[in-house]
């Protein structure tokens, strides 16, 4: 069964009466050719475990079933779940879980499928990728969450909204340079895998996107004396874009303009200047700065 042609997709809806939601953002990808595409830009390896949000009917679970270790599905729809067991029944090394991505604890499946495969093999799984084709509405937070919990995976390859994807990967200095950018690019090494247009999903969506991969640091490339001042500084930069620096920190809790002035002239930075100007590096030597302030 071709789980990505329109037909099966068709017929499958017909045996089942679903409909899609477009309240949970559900867009089913029909394009084998791009379906392959996120498999290998993923890198699943043959002992790896696999995390996959938002698995629809399972048309990239199964490629990744057949690529990887073990493969856990976290879908919080739950009429797709009988849907998931007939269209994956033919692999014995998925696990379709329903629930919610943004309310689940996904550390803790992670672990306990570590310990059973080591109790089983004497071995970890090799790596931990996490792959999803995300609902647009909540990208960021799907994406943040995974990144603050500290998720214990190697990578992340996701499917998004273009914009999005240009917002998470863009360069200081450009118009889509912003507080999503700095926050996924301190976490993570971010490199896109492929563009994929609207008319490749049913029902298609009204705007294009894009799969990236975030390769997980496993040492961050900036050091911080205070992640959360960090953050705040970030955002409170980008709050107000058109301020300059001087003006835009005085939205960091505590901080006086004096303060503000003093930690830009320390971190060797003009007041003058706008965050969307200050790469990583930046941020992190005046949040630092402030924090010696506050």
């Amino acid at each position: 069964m071709k789980l990505y042609a329109p037909s099966t997709i068709r017929e499958i809806k017909a045996k089942y009466g679903f409909k899609l939601s477009k309240s949970l953002g559900q867009n089913f990808l029909t394009d084998k050719n791009i379906i392959d595409q996120i498999i290998e830009g993923s890198g699943i390896g043959e002992n790896d475990l696999v995390l996959e949000i938002g698995p629809g009917i399972g048309v990239i679970t199964s490629e990744a079933a057949s690529a990887g270790g073990k493969v856990i599905a976290i879908e919080i729809d739950k009429n797709l779940i009988p849907i998931l067991k007939e269209t994956l029944m033919q692999h014995d090394n998925v696990e379709v879980i329903h629930a919610d991505i943004l309310k689940t604890d996904v550390n803790q499946i992670l672990k306990k499928e570590q310990a059973e495969q080591v109790e089983k093999t004497g071995e970890r799984y090799q790596a931990v990728r996490v792959i999803g084709n995300l609902p647009y509405y909540i990208t960021t937070p799907i994406i943040m969450k995974l990144l603050e919990d500290g998720i214990e995976a190697d990578s992340i390859t996701v499917m998004m909204q273009k914009e999005v994807a240009d917002r998470i990967q863009a360069h200081p200095g450009t118009k889509a340079y912003g507080a999503i950018s700095v926050a996924v690019q301190y976490y993570c090494q971010v490199s896109q895998v492929v563009s994929v247009p609207r008319d490749v999903f049913v029902p298609q969506p009204n705007v294009d996107s894009a799969v990236l991969r975030l390769n997980i640091r496993k040492e961050k490339i900036v050091r911080l004396k205070d992640k959360d001042i960090f953050f705040r500084v970030v955002k409170a930069g980008f709050g107000q874009r058109r301020k300059t620096l001087s003006n835009s920190l005085m939205g960091v809790k505590g901080i006086t303009k004096e303060n503000a002035l003093a930690a830009l002239q320390a971190a060797g930075i003009d007041p003058v200047r706008r965050a969307e100007t200050l790469d990583l590096e930046e941020f992190a030597e005046l949040s630092n700065q402030i924090y010696e302030r506050l």
